[in-house]
């Protein structure tokens, strides 16, 4: 877990940390040499924070981790997916606001609207 409390995510431990959490999680794939990736580290490190206990939150370094970002259809980075009871509910490619960041996470947590309309598509 780093500093800000966003956990290293791999592929030994995706399962435990991301598909068998019941509530929601943001994850992550990033690269160090992705700027963009650098530019939404810092606020993915304070919504951790704000949204401390309402939600986990990880990063996934492809380079690293090259099977997980296979997996899951990665293809531009940064890209944020957004799961919830270990399904992909939602996802957001490339640089985005924090005002963004935080209307996907508050979709991602209200119970009741079973995750429509969460974009499958960059932030506007």
């Amino acid at each position: 877990m780093t500093a800000s409390g966003i956990l290293k995510l791999s592929q030994t431990n995706f399962k435990e940390q991301v598909l068998e959490v019941p509530g929601p999680v943001v994850v992550d794939f990033w690269a160090e040499w992705c700027g963009p990736c650098k530019m939404i580290g810092p606020l993915l490190d304070e919504l951790a924070g704000e949204y401390d206990g309402r939600l986990r939150m990880g990063k996934v370094n492809i380079d690293e981790e090259q099977a997980l970002a296979t997996e899951y259809g990665i293809r531009a980075i940064p890209t944020l997916l957004f799961f919830k009871n270990g399904e992909v509910a939602g996802q957001i490619v490339g640089m985005c606001s924090k005002r963004d960041l935080k209307q996907n996470i508050d979709r991602l947590l209200v119970p009741s609207c079973n995750n429509r309309g969460l974009d499958r598509h960059p932030c506007p």
